[in-house]
């Protein structure tokens, strides 16, 4: 009868997946991998076969997590406000060990090499871009925004500009940009969700494309209390674009 593994086998893939997201897969070694799992070579290659191997296990274990963290808002409340609230929560995670998007490192880092796991980071990006597509779409069935626009190229813009938002909040002094959408999301929760986001924009210059999604061509009706609020062509309407 075979012994059982006397490790927690997810619990190590959580601690590979956290040395992975921190230092990319060129910069964590077996031997980082051996000392962070406290695994010995002959344990570790039972255990997961490689580090290649290793690595997909700690993609997939991201993509879930920021998947259900997305899906979790969403339930709890609505697809709009999820949407509105996503950037803030992802960036203001003070125990992740970065800020940046682990899936968008990875492309980034292996693309060029033409790796295997670039492949499967892209994969899981597009499956993002999906839900966010959802969730435009339950937005526009709801009316709370205009149908005018594919939900995919909303989803695209939204997700290319979350990530774009992750690598900013990696630099110095850019951090304020978490308390800057905090204040938004505050705004838009009394109502006032395209005024909150164009007055952001107009306070924050240098983080113009991270807080707001623009849509070109977009005449949008909205409710704020009584009266109706008219977003015109070119206006900013939501959050420019998970864990995650």
């Amino acid at each position: 009868m075979p012994r059982k593994p006397s490790y927690d086998r997810e619990d190590l893939i959580e601690r590979a997946r956290d040395l992975f997201w921190q230092r990319g897969w060129a910069g964590t070694s077996l031997k980082d991998l051996e000392a962070s799992l406290k695994m010995k070579p002959g344990s570790f290659y039972a255990a997961f076969g490689s580090k290649d191997a290793l690595f997909e296990l700690a993609l997939d274990r991201y993509a879930a997590d920021g998947s259900e963290r997305m899906k979790t808002l969403a339930r709890n409340e609505g697809p709009l406000p999820a949407l509105q609230k996503f950037p803030r929560m992802v960036i203001s995670n003070d125990t992740a060990p970065a800020k940046a998007c682990m899936l968008s490192k990875t492309l980034l880092e292996l693309q060029a090499h033409r790796h295997p796991l670039a492949q499967k980071a892209n994969a899981h990006l597009l499956k993002m871009e999906q839900m966010f597509a959802e969730l435009f779409a339950q937005a526009q069935a709801a009316g709370d925004i205009s149908t005018d626009h594919d939900p995919r190229s909303l989803a695209r813009r939204y997700q290319s500009d979350v990530l774009g938002l992750r690598v900013s909040a990696e630099r110095e002094g850019v951090d304020a940009a978490a308390e800057a959408l905090c204040e938004v999301e505050g705004e838009a929760a009394r109502g006032g969700v395209a005024r909150a986001l164009v007055e952001h924009r107009n306070h924050q210059h240098s983080l113009r494309r991270h807080g707001v999604l623009r849509l070109p061509a977009e005449q949008v009706r909205r409710p704020v209390g009584d009266e109706r609020l008219e977003v015109h062509r070119g206006e900013p309407l939501g959050p420019r674009d998970g864990q995650v």
